[in-house]
């Protein structure tokens, strides 16, 4: 999504140029700096499980309307389009003392930590500065969380972009080393995910750190930011291990570490004929063929697709499903989180046969006749998916139950079989994401 909402659809590695500097024709390191530079992905990974599982809800309890917190999310989409290219341009021409990726992996992280504490001490702050708890919006607070969301946003893809272009330069021109370096950066894209879901779909986090609840900050609040806790710990402790254990070798104008040793006449050539990103992005889609276009903008509507769900899925369920209401009475708001667990569970579900599905797409493919074939038909699936989300609503409506205590009417969680068709849902979805990874890869 770009970015948006799952990374893992991000270009390989760096997103520069065709006349970008090149790795050194040397041989590729060793298996194992692979792997520890390819962890990285688990920490960012499950810093957006949280981001996709849990915030859409947080902004509500800020106050936030749910109309309007789609509208936060538009950073994704635009921190996509400009943090990885100039990032990418920048770090294949670093000349920097510590390399061309890991200055700015440590800062993409760096960032990261300020974020993450910005996004979960928001009700805090807010609360320090002003904010009163007897109403339901609390402008300061939300005016944290944006900050802290968009810096959030950047920062990831500041970091990404880098690591695998990273992964790139140690594979060298090992071209089958290079598909390792991919499958062990989507394993552990995975391993992340099903982390940071299970983390969120986990309600007694908070209790791992008392201080995290405070008068500002409820039951819900104090989960995220325990997660956020977490997010941070294995971010930065799989960073600081990668950066120290993996040499990177600095970039030099003259072409003696980016060209294969060739000298100043690559050096001359790169300078004669590169032009800036987006320059080189237009010309590129000028130049596509009809069937180029057409399959862009089948892509571009397969997302347009997604992206509802990705943003609400876990809303969905505490909203719709399970009858709660954020901004309802004290049983509602309980039910809310109940089914905002249950969401975060379902998307652990989806990252399980997602990473399944991945592994056997090239079988089904032909079984099928072909990746294309594959392609539309996972189509067809996420369509009728995304159509059973209004069965399933439906179907918890009317049996929607209540019942009496303590001289009031209380909301209970939906039926057994309601729950389990939600949750398969979000199992099945998880089919035509991946043959959607696969294919943008």
């Amino acid at each position: 999504m770009e970015s948006g909402v799952r990374k893992e659809n991000n270009p390989p590695f760096s997103s520069s140029s065709p006349h970008q500097p090149q790795p050194p024709a040397t041989n590729p390191a060793p298996l194992r700096k692979i792997i520890v530079v390819a962890s990285i992905a688990a920490g960012v990974q499950f810093g957006w499980a949280l981001q996709l599982s849990l915030l859409t809800p947080y902004v509500q309890l800020l106050g936030i309307p749910h109309t309007w917190a789609a509208f936060i999310w538009l950073c994704g989409p635009i921190s996509g389009m400009v943090v990885q290219p100039t990032v990418g341009y920048y770090s294949d021409r670093s000349t920097s003392r510590f390399g061309r990726r890991r200055p700015f992996i440590a800062a993409g992280a760096g960032f990261v930590a300020i974020a993450v504490f910005l996004i979960g001490y928001a009700a805090d702050i807010g609360h320090l500065s002003g904010d009163s708890l007897a109403k339901k919006a609390k402008p300061r607070a939300i005016a944290v969380f944006v900050v802290g969301f968009w810096i959030l946003d950047v920062a990831n893809n500041m970091l990404q972009g880098p690591c695998r272009a990273f992964l790139a330069d140690l594979s060298g021109t090992d071209h089958k080393r290079t598909r390792i370096a991919n499958a062990f950066y989507s394993f552990f894209m995975a391993v992340g995910n099903v982390l940071g879901y299970a983390a969120g779909s986990y309600t007694h986090l908070y209790k791992v750190f008392p201080f995290s609840r405070t008068k500002a900050c409820d039951v819900y609040c104090a989960n995220l930011k325990s997660c956020f806790f977490i997010s941070i710990a294995l971010l930065l402790t799989l960073t600081v291990l990668a950066l120290s254990y993996v040499r990177d070798k600095p970039w030099s104008p003259d072409g003696s570490a980016g060209d294969g040793g060739n000298g100043e006449e690559n050096g001359e050539a790169e300078k004669s004929t590169a032009e800036p990103f987006f320059g080189e992005m237009v010309a590129a889609f000028k130049s596509l063929e009809r069937p180029m276009r057409i399959l862009l903008l089948v892509t571009c509507l397969n997302w347009v697709a997604w992206f509802p769900f990705l943003l609400f899925d876990t809303d969905w369920m505490g909203r719709e499903v399970y009858g709660g209401d954020s901004s309802g009475s004290a049983d509602q708001l309980k039910m809310y989180d109940h089914g905002v667990r249950a969401g975060a569970l379902g998307l652990v579900l989806n990252s399980v046969v997602l990473g399944i599905t991945s592994c056997g797409v090239e079988v089904l493919a032909r079984r099928v006749g072909g990746v294309k074939r594959l392609w539309g038909i996972v189509n067809f699936i996420l369509a009728i998916c995304l159509a059973m989300t209004i069965l399933i609503t439906k179907m918890a409506e009317s049996n929607r139950r209540y019942t009496t205590a303590n001289g009031g009417t209380h909301l209970l969680p939906p039926p057994s079989g309601v729950k389990a068709g939600a949750l398969t849902l979000f199992a099945v979805m998880g089919i035509p994401q991946a043959v959607s990874c696969c294919w943008l890869a």
